[in-house]
């Protein structure tokens, strides 16, 4: 397990994870694009035993996901980067944003999930799943 530290864009915020593999989980549901105005996002899916925010404060909002349950959505009160989502369908475990950790540049895609609202332009990169993988 590494410990790795992320930052948010203006610094504000600062937080570490314990990974076991550095590498992105990509994220085409509709709520990604929306939020990060990209076809897709970079994450990955932890314990929330994993995660520690070291500096700052995170500011939150909820909204119901396709399973009907909340997803709370965790961000920097000032830049708004997200951190992370706690999906509650998914128990104790956080979607965190790897693109804003050290060194997330040189990772690799492990997965893709949502792929069926992937946009048609897209290339497959990783193991695409429909919604998301049957263990998450």
């Amino acid at each position: 397990m590494s410990e790795i530290k992320g930052q948010c864009h203006c610094g504000q915020t600062e937080w570490t994870v314990k990974l076991a593999d550095k590498a992105h989980v990509l994220c085409h549901c509709d709520t990604c694009k929306t939020l990060s105005g990209a076809a897709a996002t970079l994450n990955t899916i932890i314990p929330e035993s994993d995660f520690k925010l070291t500096k700052g404060e995170l500011k939150h909002y909820t909204y119901k996901g396709d399973s009907g349950k909340d997803v709370n959505c965790y961000y920097c009160p000032n830049c708004t980067t997200h951190v992370y989502h706690h999906q509650t369908v998914m128990g104790p475990k956080f979607v965190v944003r790897t693109i804003a950790l050290e060194g997330a540049k040189e990772w690799k895609p492990a997965a893709e999930v949502w792929g069926k609202a992937k946009m048609s332009w897209e290339p497959e990169v990783a193991t695409t799943f429909e919604m998301m993988p049957p263990e998450a």
